[in-house]
């Protein structure tokens, strides 16, 4: 029986990364996101890489993880579920707490840390009916470790890391695994455009002299990794940074 996944954010970077991996892995595959026109172009992607059909199937599904309507919308249309990979969310600015952009924070709290309460708390149910679920909350190593420049993303990240914890004490007695995966440095086409409101220029700044960031496959790589341990096996947390990091403010560059 082919397991199903769903995962947030799927329209870019590891939540892309995640959906193809996850898909050669086996699963069928619910990618969920915003952005309806690029998640059909992963779903046509994931199908052409596959014609022989090998592969899990892959459908796009409109997300956005900040409406309770969209969340619940989702889970009433999903049959079952067995994984959920929390994916969705990003940071925005760099301003210190003293110059803080309260609507960055807003934004970070919603997506960061209430989107994934929402999407939990709406599969739940199914994940738990599936007799062997599993809950993949993507965090970062700002979940761990604070940075000058970072409060509102560390903040928003040491809340999910919070729940993530909460959630394993009290899924104890159910077939529920729940894993955080915290990236260090990753290196996709968006996240530090974002972050940067969209100046290419200052986006790139953070990458310099760094010869190879993690990619978003090497995250989906241990995401995949987790959820195809045995059942009885639970990865409680994945740090994963590239070799040249050894936290967030130490970084070996090479200019």
């Amino acid at each position: 029986m082919r397991k199903t996944a769903v995962i947030t954010g799927a329209s870019s970077g590891i939540g892309a990364a995640t959906a193809r991996r996850l898909a050669a892995e086996g699963f069928d595959i619910v990618a969920a996101a915003r952005r309806r026109d690029r998640l059909e172009a992963l779903v046509k992607e994931i199908e052409d890489a596959d014609p022989a059909g090998r592969r899990g199937f892959v459908r796009a599904v409109t997300l956005d993880v900040t409406s309770e309507d969209s969340v619940a919308a989702l889970a009433a249309d999903l049959r079952e579920c067995h994984v959920l990979v929390n994916n969705a969310g990003g940071a925005h600015g760099l301003e210190s707490v003293a110059e803080a952009v309260t609507e960055d924070w807003q934004v970070m709290y919603d997506t960061n840390v209430l989107g994934l309460m929402r999407m939990t708390r709406a599969l739940l149910p199914k994940l738990i009916a599936s007799g062997a679920g599993h809950v993949v909350n993507v965090t970062s190593l700002a979940g761990h470790v604070p940075y000058v420049g970072g409060g509102g993303y560390n903040a928003a990240k040491h809340a999910a890391v919070a729940v993530n914890e909460v959630l394993r004490l009290e899924l104890v007695d159910k077939p529920v695994r729940i894993t955080e995966v915290a990236p260090g440095m990753v290196k996709t086409e968006e996240f530090s455009l974002v972050r940067f409101r969209g100046d290419a220029q200052a986006a790139e700044k953070p990458y310099e002299g760094v010869a190879e960031p993690l990619s978003a496959d090497d995250v989906a790589d241990c995401i995949a990794w987790a959820v195809t341990r045995p059942p009885h096996v639970n990865i409680d947390r994945i740090d994963v940074q590239p070799r040249v990091q050894a936290a967030p403010h130490r970084i070996h560059r090479t200019t």
